[in-house]
């Protein structure tokens, strides 16, 4: 696997999208929201205010993982945001991917 991946982690409004897309500027690397991936039973249950559990997550987490493989499996760097706030929700993406970068923004 080559390549760099980063997540750009920290809570809504931190400033994830923003630093994420000044670092693919700066860097040439590519970019993925990660709210972006979420499967659409779990769109449809945030547009109507229902709060989203771990089991909801998983999907989400796992399609996360594939993007950071794949871009690992094709030699690219990339920066994808997301909250992945709790310890379980990092260990499944660097299950994904070992050598993934956390950043977090406070």
């Amino acid at each position: 696997m080559t390549g760099t991946a980063l997540v750009i982690m920290g809570v809504s409004g931190s400033g994830k999208s923003t630093v994420g897309e000044l670092l693919t500027q700066r860097l040439g690397w590519e970019m993925i929201e990660g709210d972006r991936l979420h499967p659409p039973a779990n769109v449809e249950k945030m547009r109507r205010g229902i709060p989203l559990d771990d089991a909801d997550r998983e999907p989400w987490l796992d399609t996360i993982g594939e993007q950071l493989r794949a871009w690992g499996a094709a030699g690219r760097s990339g920066v994808l945001t997301c909250s992945a706030l709790k310890r379980a929700y990092r260990a499944r993406i660097l299950a994904a991917r070992p050598d993934v970068r956390f950043v977090y923004l406070k």
